[in-house]
């Protein structure tokens, strides 16, 4: 059940522990008319009042790259399930993980005779807007589209959605065969086998289908819709990159973001070049990647961690910041930007992701148990959505 969305001119939460930019303090806050108007070190108690006794009160998690729901919409293959019901269970699910703003991740690109993912992308905007002409929307959702460069029509297709105002991440992503994230085709064996059931012939003959169709495609499609998300003024996200040739092209593209860099190569190229580097949050939390990548961690003993993704679970992002904390010695402070303001500045959002007067009161409380953590309550523009 959404609790009941009252607003108040002003809103005073008090007797918390507040994590600020640089510091973590026992005090107080104000909201005025959904934005955070005062800081105070003592403890308030004008009314509407909200006692936090003590626990964590943290910016609200902004969450650049999850395909959560995509789950929703297909909970079983072959099974279509209602846009409106999937947005809003993927919708209560972040937001108990404590993210206030989602950029959901959506393919561009279809396999041929397919059109899944032209099916999967029509949904979900059908589902983000019919939740929010409802007012069900806990959380402020943006489009990430993944666009895979190898299939033949993502051209077509990210044209044909680019103006819509939701869009606002557009990362090119190539999953061909030996390349990038599956530089390693028995990874690529490992993870196609079981997710499509394909004997061992099965997926030989797939991988070298697939590397015999996208080979000719990926650089001009990949140029291709660079142009068009440099023509509407879209973020651009490279992902997967193994190589320092990797991130001298994207800069060529206009890519200011290394979405998931693969090794210590590619992450420190992009840093020394001043890119930002966006680490899997599964992969933090796990101490290692899934297909035999670069771990977080190692990025983040490096100083090549910029900010962290929940990717495909919606509560590791609140874990890994607790992991870069109580395992790497990240100070609080640094930890938590990780999967707030870093992640916000990186797609131009400067009014959330902090606390500081003037930011948005997108806010997060929890308290923590050994080395599990609770989400407590959560508040979207100063309104109590958990």
């Amino acid at each position: 059940m959404i609790p009941e969305r009252v607003s108040y001119p002003e809103i005073n939460i008090s007797n918390a522990t507040l994590v600020l930019k640089d510091q973590v303090v026992r005090g107080s806050l104000s909201i005025r008319d959904g934005w955070i108007a005062a800081i105070d070190g003592g403890s308030l108690s004008r009314a509407p009042h909200h006692d936090m006794q003590g626990d964590y009160l943290l910016p609200g998690l902004v969450e650049l790259h999850t395909d959560n729901l995509e789950g929703h919409l297909v909970p079983r293959p072959k099974v279509a399930w209602p846009p409106l019901p999937a947005v809003q269970a993927h919708d209560a699910e972040i937001t108990a993980a404590g993210i206030t703003t989602v950029f959901d991740s959506l393919r561009v690109g279809d396999e041929p005779g397919d059109d899944h993912c032209k099916r999967l992308l029509r949904a979900s905007l059908e589902g983000i807007e019919a939740a929010e002409r409802a007012g069900a929307l806990r959380a402020d959702h943006h489009i990430h589209l993944r666009c895979e460069v190898g299939c033949q029509d993502v051209v077509e297709d990210f044209a044909a959605v680019v103006d819509n105002p939701r869009i606002g991440l557009i990362s090119l992503m190539d999953h061909t065969p030996g390349q990038r994230q599956f530089a390693n085709l028995d990874a690529y064996r490992t993870y196609y086998q079981g997710k499509m059931k394909m004997s061992d012939e099965e997926i030989e003959r797939f991988i070298e289908r697939k590397i015999a169709e996208n080979t000719p495609r990926v650089e001009v499609n990949r140029r291709q819709v660079a142009e068009l998300a440099r023509e509407k003024s879209l973020i651009l996200a490279s992902h997967d990159d193994a190589t320092q040739a990797h991130i001298e092209e994207a800069i060529e593209f206009g890519v200011t973001l290394a979405e998931f860099p693969t090794t210590v190569e590619a992450a420190e190229a992009a840093h020394r070049f001043g890119l930002s580097n966006l680490a899997g949050a599964p992969n933090l939390v796990r101490g290692k990647s899934h297909s035999g990548n670069v771990a977080a961690r190692d990025l983040a003993a490096r100083g090549l961690l910029h900010g962290i993704a929940s990717d495909y679970v919606p509560s590791s992002s609140l874990l890994g910041v607790l992991k870069l904390h109580d395992d790497e010695g990240w100070g609080l402070p640094e930890a938590v930007a990780t999967a707030s303001s870093a992640p916000a500045r990186m797609v131009g959002l400067d009014d959330r992701g902090e606390i500081a007067p003037g930011q948005r009161a997108d806010l997060v409380q929890i308290s923590r148990h050994g080395s599990g953590v609770a989400v407590r309550s959560v508040w979207r523009l100063g309104e109590r959505v958990l």
